[in-house]
């Protein structure tokens, strides 16, 4: 009998159309199934010792600590996107299949950008500064998003998500992605990472959702912030260190760049001393653009997971697959 840890909360009425899918199989809940999908609680997982080393499969987001405990672990799915961590040689056999809940997360982070965008070319962030000293006072001129040229950097389901909302705005959208040529019809121009330099300068706006990978890290440093155009403002919700924050906290200062909108940091959680938080056209939020806060985003993480199981008992290739070389999910 296969036997299946589960990490994150489940309600009843799921735990039972995923016990449907494979009613041989053993589940173990790591968290009681009352647990508010948004609470906190984290699992006891000495009371689960047991359970944990002899698990096949494993569905949440697996403390890499324990995975090495868990030997006979044959398929690991994330309820997460980003799987670097558990790309790293060492972490787990190749024998254990990996999957992760990449096509979850692009309708609650896309809008959580496209608010993002509207707060800093509508200023609202002064704004607030300005509710909280009782100003009654305008910040000056504020921009649309119609006409601007928006550079999105990594076109995936997030990425792609906050391009076409962006083109429904009347934004011009560039896409860069790391391989391929299917131009998506909310795309106006599409280009590979090699082009980054030469497309740095005519963004009025810059979108990051990209995982971490050796290809990614650093992407942003200093000499990249010097190509902006003057007044651009950023986006990033995919890995903090994406971007060189001191490189880029010199930018906002100096007004190289128009405002920023982190939902990663590096580092992360960004301390409370560091001098980001004290900058008005800096907006962070404690990467919270993903997870569960919108119930959608749950309910696909469900889904994903119940359809790769369905292939799982049925022995059919799994679709969520991780490239372990790349960090991405494996394209067919």
């Amino acid at each position: 009998m296969k036997k299946v840890v589960v990490y994150i909360p489940v309600e009843p009425e799921n735990r039972e159309r995923i016990q449907a899918i494979a009613p041989d199989y053993e589940f173990t809940y790591l968290l009681p199934p009352q647990t508010d999908i948004m609470s906190s609680a984290k699992p006891d997982f000495k009371a689960f010792a047991k359970e944990l080393a002899e698990a096949d499969i494993s569905f949440g987001v697996q403390p890499i600590n324990l995975i090495k405990k868990m030997p006979k672990l044959s398929w690991v799915h994330l309820s997460m996107s980003g799987a670097d961590a558990y790309c790293v040689p060492g972490v787990l056999p190749e024998t254990t299949e990996l999957t992760c809940s990449t096509g979850a997360f692009g309708q609650a982070i896309s809008e959580h950008m496209l608010a993002c965008t509207l707060a800093l070319y509508k200023k609202l962030p002064l704004y607030r500064d300005n509710m909280a000293k009782g100003i009654w006072k305008g910040r000056g001129a504020v921009l649309s998003p119609e006409g601007a040229t928006v550079l999105v950097i990594g076109l995936g389901d997030i990425g792609g998500r906050y391009a076409k909302l962006m083109k429904l705005l009347g934004a011009h959208t560039i896409g860069v992605r790391r391989s391929g040529f299917t131009l998506p019809d909310y795309i106006d121009e599409l280009y590979h990472n090699e082009s980054i330099d030469t497309l740095l300068p005519r963004a009025d706006i810059i979108a990051m959702a990209l995982p971490n990978t050796p290809e990614t890290a650093g992407m942003i440093d200093k000499r990249r912030l010097a190509l902006m155009k003057p007044g651009a403002i950023i986006l990033n919700v995919g890995r903090g260190n994406a971007i060189d924050t001191e490189a880029l906290c010199d930018a906002l200062e100096s007004g190289q760049l128009g405002g920023c909108a982190l939902d990663v940091t590096a580092p992360e959680p960004l301390p409370k001393d560091h001098r980001l938080w004290k900058i008005p056209t800096a907006l962070i939020t404690p990467h919270i653009s993903g997870f569960f806060h919108l119930r959608k985003t749950y309910d696909n993480i469900i889904d994903i997971f119940c359809a790769e199981l369905e292939r799982y008992v049925s022995a059919r290739p799994l679709q969520n697959t991780v490239d372990r070389k790349s960090g991405y999910r494996k394209t067919v």
